[in-house]
């Protein structure tokens, strides 16, 4: 049977939401339809996961990288469109922003027969300056004019990118992301063990990459305001990223080398998660958080920011509370008031737990991409 030729792009393989999805959704299709490759940049800590899986042809590039760099970027695009000709690619799939950018020009230089892309937030938000945030408008606007499908994890993203004019409404899909359920609710203390954390002390945690999106500075502060009124609360932070020097200095000041733990890059979430009483995420923006989805299915209550489309998987009071970006204070207040009540907490946990109003399993996500394929596979060969 003719396979399709079908290639995904990512900026970079790092242990984020997004490159963690991709490499699920990759994972679930049909490998017997298609012929799957994945370009992306020469690092990241998934990049051995993305190698291990069957069927996966993975191109490293040497010149897609995050920063924006000229040269390296119309580099990247050559080598991109240069390997769509060579591989008589039929589909590409961007993920990300950057490598959405440069990916769909890329194959639209090159006529590529189907083109679509994944939005996991947009590469424009509020707190950049005006000019570059226009920028990024602007150049959405034009990859959107040749994009056949964008595909939106909340609807958050799909109404911010229909206000801002980026492609008809038409083209806009949701299929919002997967998790493995089985895999979370787990009771292991062992991480509290490692760390020298009594049992009866309470335990804050996030997961995030330290980088501006997800303000981990705020994570700290919040520690520090919490830990006025309740010395024994603990609070980890499990991630890295180039913060990470940023953050260490800000514990020293607040004199909380014993309060707040830098776990680094960890794989083993579910159990980080099963050791928490409560988890915070203070990001700045976002398209969906992947993370509080999985701190819902652990049956944690959370204390999060009201970013893209957090509402969607949060009902606030509920399940947990939703506050402004930055508001520390709000932020504190919530904390505190679940860290005081016990029942509070266990109550909106057990919500958090209860099975969601959509379906956020990897096969679903896997099921529902491969039928878009399909569709625009259909609908290219009666033309």
């Amino acid at each position: 049977m003719h396979k399709t030729r079908l290639l995904y792009l990512i900026t970079k393989l790092e242990l984020g939401g997004a490159q963690k999805q991709l490499l699920s959704l990759i994972a679930g299709l049909n490998k017997e339809k298609f012929d799957i490759f994945l370009f992306t940049g020469c690092n990241g800590l998934l990049l051995k996961d993305a190698l291990g899986i069957e069927g996966l042809k993975v191109i490293k590039s040497r010149f897609l990288e995050r920063p924006v760099n000229p040269l390296k970027d119309f580099l990247a695009l050559i080598e991109i469109y240069l390997f769509i000709r060579k591989n008589k690619v039929q589909i590409v799939h961007t993920h990300s922003s950057k490598a959405g950018i440069i990916g769909r020009l890329a194959a639209g230089l090159a006529k590529v027969e189907i083109i679509l892309h994944t939005v996991h937030g947009w590469s424009f938000n509020d707190y950049q300056p005006w000019l570059k945030r226009k920028i990024f408008i602007w150049l959405e606007k034009i990859c959107g004019n040749f994009t056949d499908r964008i595909i939106v994890v909340s609807n958050y993203d799909k109404k911010r990118g229909l206000r801002n004019h980026i492609g008809d409404e038409d083209k806009y899909r949701l299929i919002r992301y997967g998790i493995d359920y089985t895999e979370f609710g787990i009771k292991d203390n062992s991480l509290r063990k490692e760390l020298r954390i009594e049992d009866n002390d309470l335990l804050v945690g996030m997961v995030s990459c330290l980088k501006p999106q997800k303000s981990p500075q705020d994570f700290v502060k919040l520690a520090f305001l919490a830990n006025r009124d309740l010395p024994d609360t603990k609070f980890i932070l499990a991630g890295d990223g180039e913060l990470r020097p940023e953050i260490e200095r800000l514990i020293r000041e607040l004199n909380l080398q014993k309060q707040v733990f830098l776990l680094g890059w960890r794989r083993d979430i579910p159990r980080i998660l099963s050791a928490l009483d409560i988890f915070v995420l203070t990001s700045l923006w976002e398209g969906l958080p992947i993370a509080a989805l999985e701190a819902a299915a652990s049956s944690l209550p959370v204390v999060v920011s009201d970013t893209g489309g957090v509402r969607e998987i949060i009902s606030d009071g509920e399940t947990g509370f939703v506050v402004p970006p930055r508001d520390l204070e709000k932020f504190s207040q919530k904390l505190i008031l679940l860290l005081k009540d016990k029942e509070l907490r266990l109550r909106m946990g057990r919500k958090a737990k209860e099975p969601p109003d959509f379906n956020f399993s990897a096969k679903n996500m896997a099921a529902h991409t491969q039928d878009i394929y399909q569709d625009l596979i259909q609908a290219r060969d009666h033309i």
